[in-house]
């Protein structure tokens, strides 16, 4: 990946229908997140994720392949700043990922906005990645978002 691809970062706002805590609560409490977060194809064994969402603490989680579970992708960030309700900031290094240097760092900002009734705004920041990189990382939030709807609705 060269400085020039890595400069893509990747922004999506999106509104939920549901109260800030409520959204919050879906990125910060293991059993929630286990149930929404990956793309559909793929999914999150609870016993795999592991949070402590403070300065300084982690989340660890492992995405496993529906139809091979030998295939997963681990996940292990850093929070570098959590404001309860409003935000979260953390990173994680790159190991194993092809087309990616080991020891790149890739970022990711979560600012949870109270909408006008009961709704919640959340603007996300994750990079830097690579064009074809930074394409799949939309397809994929957009994807656990629409598990994420049906999770906040019930």
């Amino acid at each position: 990946m060269t400085d020039t691809q890595a400069t893509q970062e990747l922004v999506i706002t999106r509104v939920f229908d549901a109260p800030r805590e409520l959204v919050w609560r879906a990125f910060t409490d293991p059993d929630q997140f286990a149930e929404w977060f990956a793309p559909v194809g793929w999914s999150v064994p609870r016993d795999t994720v592991d949070m402590d969402v403070r300065v300084g603490g982690h989340q660890r989680f492992v995405m496993v392949n529906d139809e091979d579970p030998t295939m997963t992708s681990p996940a292990d960030g850093i929070f570098s700043e959590v404001v309860e309700h409003e935000l979260l900031v953390g990173h994680e290094e790159a190991h194993g990922v092809p087309g990616v240097p080991d020891g790149t760092r890739f970022t990711l900002r979560l600012e949870f906005h109270a909408e006008s009734g009961d709704r919640t705004r959340l603007v996300l920041r994750q990079g830097p990645f690579a064009p074809e990189m930074r394409s799949g990382a939309e397809q994929g939030w957009g994807s656990s978002f629409t598990k994420l709807d049906a999770l906040l609705a019930r």
